[in-house]
């Protein structure tokens, strides 16, 4: 089976971020990272990033140190090295080094609704508890700067009105319902990273991302952009749940990773911002047909009942961020197309699903 470092895919799109960050080399170059976790799908390319940037571009070597527990029990390879180390911990428990850290970025979380409902209380620890020992331990450590990874879920379903979404929109959402406990802890998170910042000065900066999506998202990951795929590579019909009108708005991973390191890297502190592609707004019923198309094979697409009942009643109607906010402080627009993101993913998966 192909790795995911060893995938060509893979090191195309790690090549590529390092030419889109290349204005910021000079707060890469010897600083140190702490990334929990590292071993997700977003915290991985971020990794690989380092590695990258160390190999081929950078004078003075980044330090990285890289936090990971497999809670949802998928272990997989994370690069180390002299200079890049991996930790197995459980953000839940406090964490403790003597290395000096300059920036963290907290992107550890159970966000597939399969295993935040399987595993309830440990989604939101790992959310709540969890963050609050990383901003500890960035304040203790004086950091420059501290990220914590949310989600477009904390706006719940959006009234037609606030469609885009700015950052501005409260939300709405179930304080009980089948998603709260990912909902609602990543809401508490935020407050608690702003109470960091007001009371302690903290340098936090908050991303609510709008379904990133990329080679390296796990295959039994049971969202549907990679449920989609997986059926669709193994000649299964692709299901749509329902009626498959509510909407998403998907953004590939190298737009997602350029942005959060642009913000990362900002003077955005204390505040939350939306990172989104508002252009690839698609229902799931188009974004079934749109992976036929670009599949190219014969794959039929049926629709059933919802499944669970965080695909049914609770499911929000649309997602569309509003990205005025971080085009006009940092200058960020996605660049890739839902047609050539989606392109590349099929073909990562292709490449790790093959004997």
């Amino acid at each position: 089976m192909t790795t995911k470092t060893e995938a060509a895919i893979v090191q195309e799109d790690i090549k590529k971020l390092a030419d889109d960050l290349k204005d910021h080399i000079h707060q890469f170059e010897g600083s140190s990272f702490l990334i929990t976790g590292a071993g997700g799908f977003l915290g991985n390319y971020m990794v690989l990033l380092l590695k990258y940037l160390n190999d081929n571009v950078l004078e003075k070597p980044a330090k990285g140190i890289f936090l990971d527990n497999f809670a949802t029990g998928y272990e997989r390879e994370v690069v180390e090295d002299e200079n890049l180390q991996f930790v197995q911990h459980s953000v839940i428990e406090p964490f403790e080094t003597d290395i000096p850290i300059d920036y963290v970025l907290h992107m550890a979380g159970i966000a597939s609704p399969l295993y935040y409902t399987k595993f309830p209380i440990e989604t939101m620890d790992v959310t709540t508890i969890g963050s609050r020992n990383m901003l500890e331990l960035a304040t203790k450590h004086k950091v420059k700067s501290f990220l914590f990874t949310s989600s477009s879920e904390v706006y719940g379903d959006p009234a037609p009105e606030f469609v885009p979404t700015p950052e501005t929109y409260n939300g709405n959402v179930s304080i009980t319902g089948p998603r709260a406990v990912y909902d609602e802890s990543k809401r508490f998170a935020e407050i608690l990273c702003v109470s960091f910042f007001r009371v302690h000065q903290l340098p936090v900066k908050i991303v609510r991302y709008f379904n990133v999506f990329g080679p390296g998202i796990r295959p039994n990951d049971y969202r549907v952009l990679p449920n989609f795929i997986e059926r669709a590579i193994r000649n299964e019909p692709l299901e749509v749940h329902g009626d498959g009108l509510n909407t998403r708005s998907y953004c590939y991973i190298n737009d997602g990773i350029e942005a959060t390191f642009k913000v990362l890297f900002s003077d955005m502190n204390g505040e939350a911002v939306n990172i989104g592609n508002p252009a690839l707004e698609i229902s799931v019923k188009g974004l079934a047909e749109k992976v036929a198309e670009v599949y190219d094979g014969e794959v039929a697409i049926n629709y059933i009942p919802p499944p669970h009942a965080v695909y049914a009643d609770s499911d929000p109607k649309r997602r569309c961020p509003d990205i005025t906010k971080i085009k006009e402080a940092i200058g960020w627009e996605p660049k890739y197309s839902l047609e050539e993101g989606l392109a590349r993913t099929i073909a990562w998966y292709q490449s790790v699903m093959k004997d």
